[in-house]
């Protein structure tokens, strides 16, 4: 076998890189759960010893935790006075949780999958799958803080927007809304309190995310929201305006049968089922880009396994706009169309 030593030396530096970048998850998690980042913000240069004293932390480490996030481009260093500052435009996206770039909680959903290393790993040699309820908690609360910049940002100002007689409806006649694989029910609120005329009801078959829910909502002082405990294929209620999926349809274990479930608890008319999918292009190839590796990864070990878990046909995060398609028109809708896109997501509108 012959060896190019030049791409070998390629390859052991891209493997350095993601060595760097896998340990500065773990303490850029660290950072977030310690209050860190949130003490640096707007704090101008600190001194290790100085950020140690406001978040009740052990300076050395702090000076090493500091020294690695400089050297990852997180923090800056003033090597003439030992000092770092977190930049304004990095503080917003890490410390503002209502901030469109908050990005925090991805780091959350990261650690929650290395608690979970061996059942991934029995649910890769058996192919039995692994139920969206058996991870970590830190998933459900960390993918919680990640959608909800994204959705704070999109759902009212352009997705919904883009559905065809949705919007005017929902905000002046009232409509009747299910927010279907709801988890911690960040969709659910937000439309919840842009559409106080309308009724808003979400459904999880993950008990704990519904009781963390209704808290939330509780919190909001929300009276036109509920949420239970159902299954997609099953959920009570019809005459359903719009029957919503956001970021889940691919994970379920009978996504053709969620979304026949969704044509009969429709509206006949003019009833509409919304998808909200991660981006992804009909073919492989298209996808083999930094946010298709990102897809993929955390679909072989979240979404593949959740609805093998089902024994369901594993959609995957980068099923792509054909076989969502497919599998809406097969549930016999009779419309499909991307009603509209963002970087991340692609947004359908399905039809009877």
């Amino acid at each position: 076998m012959v060896i190019d030593n030049t791409k070998l030396q390629e390859f052991i530096g891209k493997a350095l890189n993601e060595w760097g970048a896998a340990e500065g998850a773990l303490i850029t998690f660290i950072g977030d759960r310690l209050g860190l980042f949130k003490a640096m913000a707007g704090a101008g240069e600190l001194t290790p010893e100085e950020l140690a004293k406001k978040t009740g932390t052990h300076p050395r480490i702090i000076k090493e935790w500091l020294s690695g996030q400089a050297a990852g481009g997180f923090v800056t260093y003033n090597r003439n006075n030992d000092k770092y500052t977190l930049p304004e435009e990095h503080a917003f996206a890490l410390t503002d949780e209502n901030s469109p770039a908050y990005v925090a909680g991805f780091y959350q959903s990261i650690v929650s999958l290395f608690k979970d290393e061996e059942k991934i790993i029995e649910a890769f040699k058996t192919g039995k799958g692994l139920g969206w309820g058996d991870h970590h908690p830190y998933l459900f609360e960390g993918t919680e803080r990640f959608f909800r910049p994204n959705y704070v940002a999109n759902l009212t100002a352009s997705w919904i927007p883009a559905l065809e007689d949705v919007e005017s409806r929902l905000k002046n006649e009232g409509s009747k809304v299910a927010d279907v694989g709801c988890g911690h029910g960040v969709s659910t609120v937000l439309m919840a309190k842009a559409y106080p005329n309308s009724k808003i009801i979400g459904f999880d078959i993950h008990k704990p995310s519904i009781e963390w829910a209704r808290k939330q909502a509780e919190k909001e002082g929300l009276r036109n929201i509920t949420f239970e405990v159902a299954n997609s294929t099953d959920y009570p209620g019809d005459d359903y305006d719009l029957v919503a999926f956001f970021d889940c349809f691919h994970d379920m274990g009978d996504p053709a049968g969620a979304a026949k479930h969704a044509l009969q608890t429709l509206k006949k008319k003019d009833g509409t089922m919304m998808l909200v999918e991660p981006f992804a292009n009909d073919k492989v190839e298209d996808n083999l880009n930094p946010l298709g590796r990102l897809f993929y990864s955390v679909s072989s070990i979240v979404c593949v396994p959740a609805s093998l878990n089902e024994n369901g046909p594993a959609l995957g995060a980068q099923a792509g706009e054909q076989r969502i398609a497919d599998t809406v028109k097969s549930a016999g809708f009779s419309r499909f169309r991307r009603a509209t896109q963002t970087p991340f997501n692609l947004v359908f509108e399905a039809r009877p």
